[in-house]
């Protein structure tokens, strides 16, 4: 059993909580607005959840997943976060995160900007480019004909193995993309992103990627 500190809960968050919840893992969950305010969603969670402040939720996690808007990463807490694995489901949306110009030039990568404000943690990409919704619904048993997949990148071989083992208990296959830097081909806007795909697809996709939109 593993306890994820969950920061937001908005819905990827929320629905990577009930999915791993499923599986048998606990869930502590935070919000920029504050526990009391997730009463009615750790209802539905039941009794492997419970909410907390983002650094109680940090601190507690024995993995952490970031789901909150991108323009708040540097929000994210550092200290409680230091040597663990932390999941990044980020996606930028300028028109929400106001611009930053590293990302519009294709300099950089949003996972690459959470690791580097989180310098001692393992980073790692995850679940940012499936419907939420589909993250506790369309998972299916290793082996299975036409087998969804996702993509994972990190420049830790530990974060990158964590993730592979998460999905596959999940119900999906992984492609490893390979360090953050490559992060950038399962980004907004790429064929990879948002798309109902076995893993020979995603491979496909991940290689039409181009690097500026």
């Amino acid at each position: 059993m593993t306890t994820f500190g969950i920061l937001g809960a908005g819905h990827i968050g929320s629905n990577v909580a009930k999915a791993v919840i499923a599986h048998g893992h606990d869930v502590v969950i935070a919000n920029s607005r504050g526990p009391e305010t997730l009463a009615a969603l750790v209802a539905e969670l039941g009794p492997n959840a419970r909410a907390a402040t983002a650094e109680e939720a940090a601190a507690a996690g024995d993995v952490a997943l970031v789901a909150v808007p991108f323009g708040k990463y540097r929000e994210v807490p550092v200290a409680p976060l230091a040597g663990k694995i932390v999941l990044d489901a980020n996606n930028y949306y300028f028109e929400r995160d106001s611009h930053f110009a590293e990302l519009d030039a294709g300099e950089a990568t949003t996972t690459g900007l959470l690791q580097a404000h989180l310098p001692a943690s393992k980073v790692a990409k995850a679940f940012n480019h499936i419907m939420a919704a589909d993250i506790p619904t369309t998972g299916s048993p290793a082996g299975s004909a036409d087998r969804r997949a996702l993509a994972t990148a990190s420049d830790s071989a530990e974060a990158a193995a964590f993730v592979e083992e998460l999905y596959d208990e999940l119900g999906f296959d992984t492609v490893n993309v390979g360090p953050l830097a490559d992060s950038w081909r399962v980004e907004r806007d790429r064929p990879a992103y948002v798309v109902r795909q076995n893993r020979e697809e995603l491979v496909a996709n991940l290689a039409k990627g181009t690097r500026t939109i």
